[in-house]
């Protein structure tokens, strides 16, 4: 496994994250410790986590996924990176939710609680609470990180704009800066290359892309005459939804089919050459990956372990997929 260096931090952490929203629901604690179990022998040592997690389940279960990443990482904590996030709905009080400083304060604790350890190296914001100053959930961001709780902070899912105003804002009060972002990006979700992309290419922002693979479609794997398949992102909880409005629609299985045989000429599976595109963007620090079995992980590792696309397959997959996607960066 190749490491690559954290934006404009001193850290460095594995080319791959693995994302464990799959665990607690679509995966039993059993699985999930397999998952986290292959990834570690193949060289991932950046887990990323949420107390809203597991993906598809809602109050009643948030927080499972953290406490069986917490009872994995019992006794080998310190050779991993390890990133949470808050924003989401964690009870039935509305201040236990969004950006406040009374929300930050209380939700990393919970997390601290529920991951068995003392610190956060990564802690996140899940989305932006257009209510909440931005000011105060910075400076609750640098309680988190004074008080040793967290190393970095960073956000996820937030637009351009927003990034900029925090990083000026920080730097205007002396407080702690955002590390790095959080976005959707693959091959059939491009739109942060306009704004978000090169921004954070100019302030040495790290960017760590979630759904790389496109909730699985990507893979190839799903069949357009055929409902989703149980189990899958698409099918899962009060995630089909939101996925299946994302990707399951004719225009992206006309991409998936436009992109087999090019997979195939390249000699390499949709899985891998989508995150190899991913990987071939410089802006990029680590995507994101999901699983829910150890096989799933191959492709991933082939991956990283290939690297950069030529640059001529690039272009090629750059022009098929070149139009852009109205983005929402509030998802």
């Amino acid at each position: 496994m190749k490491y690559t260096k954290f934006g404009g931090t001193g850290l460095r952490v594995s080319k791959l994250c693995l994302g464990t929203m799959t665990f607690g629901l679509q995966c039993d604690e059993t699985r999930s410790s397999a998952i986290m179990d292959a990834a570690a022998e193949g060289g991932i040592d950046f887990f990323d986590t949420a107390d809203v997690y597991p993906l598809g389940g809602g109050r009643t279960t948030a927080g499972r996924t953290e406490e069986i990443v917490g009872g994995w990482l019992k006794g080998k904590r310190h050779d991993f990176i390890l990133a949470t996030k808050c924003v989401g709905q964690m009870g039935p009080k509305p201040w236990e939710q969004g950006m406040s400083r009374k929300h930050i304060l209380d939700a990393i604790d919970a997390s601290l609680r529920r991951l068995g350890t003392d610190y956060i190296d990564l802690y996140q914001l899940h989305g932006y609470d257009r209510v909440t100053p931005i000011d105060e959930a910075l400076e609750a961001l640098d309680t988190v990180v004074r008080t040793g709780k967290a190393r970095y902070v960073g956000v996820s899912n937030w637009p351009a704009h927003k990034i900029a105003r925090a990083l000026g804002r920080s730097e205007l009060k002396n407080i702690v800066r955002i590390a790095s972002v959080q976005p959707r990006y693959n091959l059939l979700f491009r739109s942060f290359e306009r704004d978000l992309l090169p921004m954070c290419g100019e302030e040495s922002i790290a960017v760590i892309p979630y759904n790389p693979l496109a909730g699985g479609l990507l893979t190839g794997k799903h069949d357009r005459q055929a409902p989703p398949s149980a189990g899958t992102r698409f099918s899962l909880g009060t995630a089909a939804r939101r996925y299946q409005e994302r990707y399951w629609n004719e225009r992206e299985f006309e991409t998936i089919a436009a992109l087999h045989p090019i997979a195939d000429e390249a000699g390499m599976s949709m899985a891998t050459m989508a995150l190899c595109w991913v990987m071939s963007n410089p802006a990029i620090t680590a995507p994101i990956i999901g699983a829910s079995s150890p096989q799933q992980l191959v492709d991933s590792l082939a991956a990283a372990e290939r690297g950069a696309l030529p640059a001529d397959l690039k272009v090629r997959l750059d022009d098929l997929t070149h139009g852009w996607r109205a983005v929402d960066a509030e998802r």
